[in-house]
This record gives C-alpha cells, sequence and structure tokens, in this order.
C-alpha cells in the first residue's frame, strides 16, 4: 500500500507540470471520454484522421483502458492532444499484438494494401510483454519562435502522461511510434523515452511503406526517469502507486486541470 504522504507528493508534483504549462498559456484537460475526444479531434483542420486505437467508432476504449491529454490555448483552442491506450499483453508480445491490429496502427491511405502490410525492424518488438502501455495522437501546434514547442512544452507534456500512466496503471512497458524524420532529431528524448529502434512497415510487394520508429522504456526505466524530475521525498517512496493513486491524482488536478470522463 502506497503511503498518503507519497500519494500527496505525487498530486503536488503533477500540479506543479500543470502550473508549468499554464506559464506558457497551455491549459490542460485530462479525460477518457473518447465520444468526446474525437469530436474535439474532428474540428482541427489540416491534421489527418484520428487512429483507429483511439476512435471510439472502430475500438473499445473508456475508462478502464484509456485516457487523453488535450491543451488549450488562451483563446479556447485546441494546441495539443495525446492519448494512451493500455494494452493487456500476457502471454504475447507486442509484435504478436502489431500483426493482429496492424490496422489500428497503420497511418490511413500509407499502403495499397493494409491486410497485406506488416511492421518489423526493433528488436524490442519480440519482449515487450505484460501491462503495456501505447501512446499515440501527439501533436503541439507549432506557433513560430515564441511557441510552446520553443518552450520546451513536449518534455512537460510527456511527463504528464507518464506520471498518470504510472499513476494509474504501472505498466511493465511504454511505447510509441514515431515517424522517421520525427525521431532523426530526437524525439525519444524530448519524450522522455529511454530507447529508440528503426522500424518500417512493409507492404505487399514488399515495399516499405512508411518508416515508424519504435520508443520505449521498461518499468525499471521509466521510474527512474521520472524521479529525476520529481521532489526528493517522493523520490525516497519506493511502493508502486496503487489504483488508490490514480484517484488522488484525478482529484489534484482539480488544481489548474479539468477532468472529464
Amino acid at each position: 500500500m502506497t503511503s498518503p504522504s507519497r500519494l500527496f507528493e505525487l498530486t503536488k508534483h503533477l500540479s506543479g507540470i500543470v502550473q508549468e504549462l499554464e506559464k506558457v498559456g497551455i491549459r490542460i484537460e485530462i479525460g477518457d471520454d473518447f465520444a468526446k475526444y474525437r469530436a474535439s479531434r474532428s474540428e482541427l483542420s489540416g491534421r489527418g484522421p484520428i487512429y483507429p486505437m483511439f476512435d471510439v467508432a472502430a475500438s473499445y476504449i473508456d475508462d478502464t483502458n484509456g485516457f487523453w491529454i488535450c491543451g488549450f490555448n488562451d483563446n479556447g483552442d485546441l494546441i495539443h492532444t495525446q492519448a494512451v491506450r493500455l494494452l493487456d499483453l500476457s502471454g504475447s508480445s507486442l509484435n504478436i499484438h502489431l500483426d493482429r491490429h496492424r490496422h489500428k496502427y497503420i497511418t490511413p491511405d500509407s499502403t495499397p494494401d493494409p491486410d497485406q502490410t506488416f511492421y518489423s525492424g526493433p528488436d524490442a518488438l519480440q519482449f515487450i510483454t505484460g501491462r503495456v502501455c501505447y501512446q499515440g495522437e501527439f501533436w503541439l501546434r507549432a506557433q513560430g519562435l515564441g511557441g510552446p514547442r520553443s518552450q520546451g512544452v513536449t518534455t512537460l507534456l510527456s511527463r504528464l502522461m507518464l506520471e498518470v500512466a504510472v499513476a494509474t496503471w504501472n505498466p511493465s512497458y511504454v511505447f510509441a511510434l514515431v515517424p522517421q524524420r520525427v525521431a532523426a532529431k530526437g524525439a525519444h528524448l524530448r519524450y522522455c523515452f529511454n530507447h529508440c529502434e528503426p522500424g518500417q512497415w512493409i507492404g505487399p510487394d514488399q515495399q516499405v511503406t512508411e518508416e515508424d520508429y519504435l520508443i520505449w522504456m521498461e518499468a525499471s526505466e521509466l521510474e527512474r526517469t521520472l524521479a529525476k524530475t520529481r521532489p526528493a521525498t517522493e523520490v525516497e517512496a519506493k511502493a508502486p502507486v496503487t489504483t488508490l493513486a490514480a484517484s488522488l491524482v484525478r482529484g489534484a488536478l482539480d488544481v489548474g486541470v479539468a477532468a472529464n470522463g
């Protein structure tokens, strides 16, 4: 059982991240109503369709296996999205999962035949298993040199996601798929991930239809990464966060965060 003092320190830390984001003009909203997320996401112009993994019209996703984070500017415009999906890969592997559910990960219209397109490359596909969190839908609107991207908020947003994921599910692994052009710029470091491996979607004629790199980390690396930014009193507590922590986290996020779902 996690001590009340540990939970209190964690909620203070999350509130601190939210307040830092507010200083650069981003109001955070966290929720698990994916019908609401779909409606907000569909209003964004210039973006492709929502990925099926997070689309309630294509997947079963609710508060038991997912949450989303949205950021709004002072005018109420949506300027940031990301979402997380919990996967039960007990007795399986990420390699098997991506083979079975590739349609939910393939970028729409990127291949002539999704049924004959498969992901390959990273060694980690074989050993990522257990309780696994998938991060997707990460987007932050560019606003010139003074915008949020230039102020280092990508790392803050990723840390917020990881803290909530750990508090809610304590996953064995966390992973994301990022385009090669983004990975080449060190995306895994900005997103707080430890590992980055090249990967490709191979089409029906053995052609490369898309290059997506796998970024990932396992539980002990995740804890060390987050511990570097937590208050010292919080780092001293080693016990994993329970589901009780998740409810307290949501309560604490009332400071600067509107929780929905």
